[in-house]
């Protein structure tokens, strides 16, 4: 692998805590880890293979995204539940969903990977929980995209067993045997799941949400997570009537319920966590179980806005998520960090600062995926995962501080992405990716897909 200088950077968000360091020199890259961050007119200690003039970029670790459904990108701006609520919304897409094919899944993902690669964001987490029959190797068909852009994920073998037959909220059609799911998530782990510092594939297990899964297949998650050292997600707590519904269900409120399946601890994080309580907060904390805050979806939902600094202040690591792409419509992380920014200081106040919202896209999802050791940061050793923006748009224009506007004036797209040393973009393209094909084909699966 080439030995990289990334030379004298307009500015660098390094998003390191305890040793922040400087990189006004640039950074330098070889085998795939970040092995000199220099000061202003330094050199890099040994020659190198490659300069990249940055003096026109803005660097930033590569964003991570820890919730996402990839295979709602068929599904965006659909009509019927453009003004649906939460429940209403699941319940009109459902039947959507269970006509998804390995062929449409596969374009799904592709476009949700691709979006988000040109968003800035090189390691995403992945929420898939529909099996319907003909695609049992969904997450099989997830691991060979990630692969061919390049880019790392978290994969998680999501799962429903409660049908509306017994009390639950998804049609029958899409509901899977326990003994199946178990199986099969053990499959995935040892095939994919990889413990290296540089691995481009976890595989984490992922029961839907209280109202689609039964108590037993969380358990049973849970000491198969243990067993195998994998990490456990779930949607919680997004919306009242999902707190309503574990009440009459579980008689639990839901961090009650969390903790009677053994999952209140280090090795979960939640999808949204909306509608805790302070004491709820603070369990959530002393216990290390982190929460994915997605903004944008949590506003179209009217699902409620997060206590993203009162849960990152009592422990909890924090992350973002850019939710699926039918409740959320993009899959762009950058612009998902500026509604996180405006959505807590409409709760918290206009001094949250810029810096705090990136760090929940960097560092903080990092935290939430169990990969700050290697993620996140722009530090000495970590993995060279970076995204570079420019400032030559007209949005930009007059704007002062080069961090501060990449957020305010609202970035939307990177001109370069690294991922482990590897450019994966280059001038705001993913070489050999033909869009304008992808586009075409997408969107005619989309309309199939709609159709019936």
């Amino acid at each position: 692998m080439a030995r990289v200088w990334i030379k004298n950077p307009a500015a660098v968000f390094t998003a390191a805590e305890h040793a922040p360091g400087t990189a006004d020199g640039g950074i330098v890259v070889e085998a795939g880890r970040i092995v000199e961050l220099l000061r202003a007119g330094a050199a890099p200690a040994r020659p190198v293979d490659e300069v990249f003039d940055a003096a026109n970029h803005v660097v930033l670790p590569g964003l991570i995204n820890t919730h996402h459904h990839f295979f709602q990108t068929l599904t965006r701006a659909w009509a019927p539940v453009a003004d649906a609520k939460l429940f209403p919304w699941l319940q009109g897409l459902y039947p959507v969903w269970a006509r998804l094919t390995p062929e449409s899944l596969e374009l799904a993902v592709t476009v949700a990977l691709a979006e988000l690669l040109l968003s800035g964001c090189t390691t995403a987490a992945d929420h898939h929980y529909v099996f319907p029959e003909g695609l049992d190797e969904a997450i099989d068909l997830e691991v060979e995209a990630v692969r061919r852009l390049g880019m790392r994920a978290t994969l998680t073998r999501g799962s429903m067993t409660l049908g509306q037959r017994d009390g639950g909220l998804p049609p029958q059609s899409v509901v899977q045997d326990g003994d199946v799911i178990l199986a099969d998530s053990e499959r995935l782990i040892d095939r994919y799941h990889s413990t290296a510092p540089d691995a481009d594939l976890h595989i984490a297990l992922a029961p839907c949400s209280p109202f689609s899964v039964t108590r037993e297949i969380m358990s049973e998650s849970a000491e198969l997570a243990a067993r195998r050292g994998v990490r456990l997600h779930t949607h919680l707590a997004e919306t009242l009537d999902e707190e309503e519904f574990c009440r009459e269900r579980f008689g639990l409120r839901t961090v009650d319920y969390l903790e009677s399946v053994g999952w209140l601890g280090p090795q979960s994080w939640l999808g949204h966590g909306i509608h805790f309580d302070e004491r709820e907060i603070a369990r959530l904390g002393a216990a290390g179980t982190g929460v994915a805050h997605c903004p944008t979806s949590n506003m179209r939902l009217a699902s409620g806005i997060a206590r993203a600094i009162e849960l990152e202040d009592a422990g909890v690591p924090v992350g973002l998520g850019v939710d699926g792409s039918a409740s959320n419509d993009s899959s762009n992380l950058i612009q998902e960090v500026r509604q996180a920014l405006y959505l807590q200081r409409l709760r918290y106040g206009a001094d949250v600062p810029v810096a705090r919202a990136l760090g929940w896209a960097t560092l903080g999802s990092a935290r939430a995926l169990g990969r700050d050791g290697e993620l996140g940061s722009i530090e000495l050793g970590k993995q060279a995962d970076l995204a570079l923006f420019t400032l030559d748009e007209l949005r930009f224009s007059g704007s002062h501080d080069p961090i501060a506007a990449l957020v305010l004036c609202g970035a939307d797209r990177a001109d370069r992405v690294m991922v482990g040393g590897e450019w994966r973009v280059v001038d705001g393209r993913i070489p050999g990716l033909d869009l304008d094909g992808l586009i075409r084909a997408h969107s005619a699966a989309a309309r199939r897909l709609v159709v019936g």
